[in-house]
């Protein structure tokens, strides 16, 4: 492998891009497999536990969903609006997934404080900012008839 960068923080980033592009993080079989299937799973599940174990925030979105579900029984919502309801859910903890994988990435290839890297990490937080109130008003749109 030639990594052709000027410090070890550029040389890490190299590193992985040349194994992700060159296949060496996984090993696809020629054919699919269950015991590949399930080895996919258990590390998705995985992610999820990390993902639980390191961001609170994802309790009080937890927390908040439940509640919206619970709403949709007792108001007996429509199917669109459980539609919209359950993307809306998905969505935030989407972002929160792909947040946390952006702020440990970063957190890997530059340990030492960084303004560069603060103000990513900013963006990406800013993400789920964003999808919480989209789904904080969709939930307005479908609750607020039921309500008044």
């Amino acid at each position: 492998m030639h990594i052709v960068a000027g410090n070890g923080m550029h040389a890490r980033a190299y590193i992985i891009v040349y194994a992700v592009c060159m296949n060496e993080m996984k090993h696809y079989p020629d054919s699919i497999s269950i015991k590949g299937l399930i080895r996919s799973f258990q590390s998705a599940f995985r992610g999820v536990r990390v993902l639980l174990k390191s961001e609170y925030n994802l309790y009080i979105q937890i927390g908040f969903a439940v509640i919206a579900i619970v709403a949709g029984f007792y108001y007996q919502i429509s199917s669109v609006q459980w539609m919209f309801q359950i993307i809306a859910i998905g969505l935030v903890i989407y972002s929160e997934l792909v947040n946390t994988a952006i702020e440990k990435i970063l957190d890997v290839l530059h340990p030492d404080y960084r303004r560069e890297v603060g103000e990513i990490k900013e963006l990406a937080s800013a993400s789920v900012l964003f999808m919480v109130l989209i789904s904080v008003c969709i939930a307005f749109i479908i609750y607020i008839p039921y309500i008044f």
